[in-house]
C-alpha cells in the first residue's frame, strides 16, 4: 500500500509510534523513525532491517524547532522525498484540577502534545507541497470530549483536532490530505507505566466492548490514511475507541 513511499513517524520507539513503523514498512515504505530516546527507535529501527525494509531512526525532540525541521531536511536529504508523515509523539502530563493544575506541565504537555505537532507540520507541510501526500495527527477520544484531571492532555488533543481540520482546508488543493486518528484507551507501555492492574481493567469496563486497544488496531487505521485508498478523506477526526464516543 507504500510502496516506494517515505514516511515520517514521530514518538515511532514504542507503543502506537512503533507498530504504525513496523506495518508501514511491511508495506513497503521506508520510514523515518523519530523519537526523544533515541535509542528505542534504533531498536524499532533494526527490526525493521532485519526484516528487510528501509528505516533511518533519529533522536528527535518536537517541541523543539530546530529539530522538528532538521527531521525534514534529513528525510529529504537520505530520501529525496517525504510522502506521509504520522505526527504521534505524545505525553500524558499531572493528574490534577484545572484550578490545581501545575503551570511548568501545562507547558510541556502543550510543547509536545500540540505545540510539537505544529512545529512538525509546519515543515512537513512544504516538503509535501510539489507531489502531495498524507499527514496523520494523534489525537485522542479526549481531542473530542473532556476527562477529570487530564486538563492538559484534553485541551492539546482538542487542539489537534482544529489544527488538523484548518490544515486540510488549506493544503485540500494541494493533494495534502490532513487527518486526525483518536484512540480510546490503548495497551502501550505508557498506559501500564502510569496506572495499576485494578485501574487498568476500570478504564477497559468504561468501553462497550469492554477491553482495551491495541497499538495494532490503530495502526490499521493509520495505514489506511496514508495510502491512496483513502485519496478523498481529509479534514476528518476518526476514533478507534470501541465505541467509548458512542456513549
Amino acid at each position: 500500500m507504500l510502496k516506494d513511499k517515505t514516511a515520517i513517524i514521530t514518538g515511532a520507539g514504542s507503543g502506537i509510534g512503533e507498530a504504525i513503523a513496523l506495518l508501514f514498512a511491511r508495506n513497503g515504505a521506508r520510514v523515518v523513525l523519530a523519537d526523544l530516546h533515541e535509542r528505542d527507535a534504533e531498536r524499532v529501527a533494526a527490526r525493521i532491517i532485519t526484516e528487510g525494509g528501509h528505516a533511518l531512526p533519529l533522536g528527535v525532540d518536537v517541541s523543539r524547532p530546530d529539530d522538528c525541521e532538521g527531521l525534514v531536511r534529513r528525510t529529504l536529504r537520505d530520501f529525496g522525498r517525504l510522502d506521509v508523515a504520522v505526527n504521534n509523539a505524545g505525553i500524558g502530563g499531572a493528574a490534577a484540577p484545572v484550578g490545581e493544575y501545575p503551570v511548568e506541565e501545562w507547558d510541556k504537555v502543550m510543547g509536545v502534545n500540540l505545540r510539537g505537532v505544529f512545529l512538525c507540520m509546519r515543515h512537513q507541510l512544504p516538503a509535501m507541497h510539489a507531489h502531495g501526500g498524507s499527514i496523520i495527527n494523534m489525537a485522542s477520544i479526549l481531542g473530542k470530549v473532556g476527562f477529570p484531571l487530564s486538563a492538559a492532555y484534553v485541551a492539546a488533543k482538542h487542539g489537534v483536532v482544529g489544527l488538523t481540520e484548518n490544515a486540510a482546508l488549506e493544503y485540500a488543493t494541494s493533494g495534502i490530505r490532513v487527518n486526525a486518528v483518536g484512540p480510546g484507551f490503548i495497551r502501550t507501555p505508557l498506559l501500564d507505566k502510569n496506572l495499576s492492574p485494578a485501574q487498568l481493567e476500570g478504564i477497559a469496563a468504561m468501553h462497550p466492548m469492554k477491553r482495551l486497544g491495541t497499538a495494532e488496531e490503530v495502526a490499521e487505521l493509520v495505514l489506511w490514511l496514508a495510502s491512496d485508498k483513502a485519496s478523498f478523506v481529509t479534514g476528518a477526526y476518526f476514533p478507534v475507541d470501541g465505541g467509548y464516543l458512542a456513549q
